[in-house]
């Protein structure tokens, strides 16, 4: 497979910083929001040094390293540097429980680890562990009261042979080695260790060409955890590669910070789950649509729809601070009504469809042309698509890819690797169909599957598209119980309790206001839904759902 970038050496993450080096040496690469950036020119400094040090430290080839950290210009330097040298980076999504990184720390068998100050106390707390080295990635320094003083001293006393050693040693590793073992925090309960070797993450950052053009003018403001396998690969990997720059925001990125944020950076590019964007157009676009009686009964006319909409997307990009031309979303489908509004509003985004187990990008809708409506786009290049067990009555199927950015496999679990594994086909447990022009359609996770009596294909995930499109509901759970459909409903209390003035009435007579707007809710959805598909009952979910670092729910604790 052939990509246009010639002085490319070859398919590793050193090759492809060496080329960025050469011809972005003085461009703007990493920074803190409102900090000073970093260039292309310092940030290789950084990583050669910390090459120097892991390398003194016998950090070498094969070896293990974690790297435990919210986002932030080192943890990118951490990154690059430990794949530099051919040892594994096993990022670790912050929000993981302690337990869980717990379990990665002595099931990856680190030698080392990565961590910010806020996450030290829990790899201190890791015990029966292989961890013999610490180091700080705020300021990229060994940490000596969590390094093994009994290593340390006898590394020490090898510095000098070691350093005779690495003037020989090829540092740079091959195409096919080991670059990262990610662990997924899945909804089913079950993380596994996803092997990608160089080649995978390296094409996978290729392959964004043919949907998206990028430059070094780019501006990126991350927000998503760069421990997750699409802000890594195409909100670091990828913007370095184009020799475009990459800003952090250093708090949680709540609504008021986000906005600060925008306003300073003026950012061309943005990735995002679509609970932000739903979120955004909920709190802030939906409500001055919805506000009185009248402009609920004209924003149903289709014509004054799409024209206060397109005022509305107006407004917003300019609250993005006005230069964003590229808003990508993926890690779960986007609710339909969200979609609308946004290809009313002529907003500038891309639904992309993809795994951790292929680097992650399979498909993606094309930057410039309309999208189609609930598509998931075309094929990243170097990515084959097929439907293996399609319906004849209804062409779908389950997807299945073969491309580079296949992974290697689950580590230490060959028969879960054999599972997923079809003749080189990664088969990807999702459900979906392709139209004649070769653009993808989700159905839903084959797991989440529901038959209904008459036999039929139930898909959850699109019923719950549209119970969230409510403004009064943050999140729905679709289960079957006793052979019929029930949903779990966890409503906006603070806005309910603004509605039904909550302060001046008991809470018997709130309740009650509340149980009658779940029946007229459900009775609503079921206008939208086939009949073997119809809701029987709306269940209270008092507390948030249990949800993974990526924000989806984990089903499994709510199925019996």
């Amino acid at each position: 497979m052939k990509y246009p970038y010639e002085n490319l050496e070859n398919f590793t993450l050193p090759s492809l910083l060496h080329r960025s080096l050469e011809m972005y040496k003085n461009e703007k690469a990493l920074c803190k929001v409102g900090g000073s950036a970093i260039s292309y020119g310092e940030l290789n400094e950084k990583i050669q040094n910390m090459v120097k040090l892991l390398k003194e430290n016998d950090i070498s080839k094969g070896d293990k390293v974690v790297l435990l950290s919210e986002n932030m210009p080192n943890w990118g330097v951490a990154y690059l540097s430990v794949t530099s040298i051919g040892a594994v980076i096993v990022p670790i999504l912050p929000d993981f429980h302690p337990a869980d990184v717990h379990h990665i720390i002595r099931h990856s068998e680190a030698k080392a680890a990565f961590a910010s100050e806020k996450y030290l106390s829990t790899i201190e707390e890791c015990t029966h562990n292989d961890i013999k080295l610490v180091i700080k990635v705020e300021s990229l320094e060994i940490i000596e009261e969590l390094t093994n003083k009994d290593y340390i001293s006898a590394i020490k006393q090898k510095t000098k042979e070691l350093t005779q050693k690495m003037s020989k040693q090829i540092l740079e590793p091959l195409e096919d080695d080991l670059a990262a073992i990610i662990y997924t925090s899945g909804t089913t309960g079950h993380s596994k260790g996803v092997m990608l070797s160089h080649k995978n993450i390296v094409t996978n950052a290729l392959s964004v060409h043919n949907i998206l053009t990028i430059t070094k003018t780019d501006i990126f403001l991350s927000i998503l955890p760069l421990a997750h396998t699409f802000e890594c690969t195409v909100g670091l990997i990828v913007p370095l590669l184009h020799g475009s720059s990459v800003y952090y925001i250093d708090k949680v990125p709540t609504p008021s910070v986000l906005l600060k944020a925008f306003e300073i950076v003026r950012p061309t590019m943005i990735l995002s789950v679509p609970l932000i964007i739903e979120k955004i157009y909920k709190n802030k676009v939906l409500p001055k649509f919805t506000n009185s009686a009248l402009m609920r009964l004209v924003y149903k006319i289709p014509f004054i729809r799409k024209f206060l909409n397109k005022i509305a997307g107006k407004k917003l990009l300019e609250s993005f601070g006005g230069k964003l031309r590229f808003f990508g979303i993926g890690g779960a489908p986007l609710s339909p009504f969200v979609e609308q509004f946004l290809i009313e509003a002529n907003f500038p985004y891309i639904i992309g469809y993809g795994l951790t187990e292929t680097a992650p990008l399979i498909a993606g809708s094309v930057l410039g042309e309309t999208p189609k409506f609930r598509s998931t786009g075309i094929a990243f290049s170097g990515v084959e698509i097929k439907i293996k067990d399609k319906n004849p009555q209804t062409g779908e199927g389950e997807i299945v890819v073969k491309s580079p950015s296949v992974m290697i496999g689950y580590y230490k679990d060959k028969e879960k690797t054999d599972e997923v594994m079809e003749d080189g086909w990664f088969l990807t447990g999702d459900l979906g169909y392709m139209d004649e022009d070769g653009y993808l359609f989700i159905s839903g996770r084959i797991k989440n599957v529901i038959i209904g009596a008459g036999g039929e294909n139930i898909f959850p995930e699109q019923i719950e598209a549209i119970i969230n499109q409510n403004e009064a509901v943050l999140d729905s759970l679709v289960l079957q119980q006793e052979d019929k459909l029930v949903a779990r409903v966890h409503l906006d209390y603070e806005m309910l309790d603004k509605k039904f003035k909550a302060d001046k009435k008991t809470d018997t007579l709130v309740k009650e206001e509340i149980t009658l707007l779940l029946e007229q809710m459900r009775q609503d959805v079921n206008t939208q839904l086939a009949s073997y598909s119809k809701i029987v009952k709306y269940i209270e979910q008092i507390e948030p759902f249990v949800k993974t670092p990526t924000k989806k729910i984990k089903r499994y604790l709510y199925v019996s």
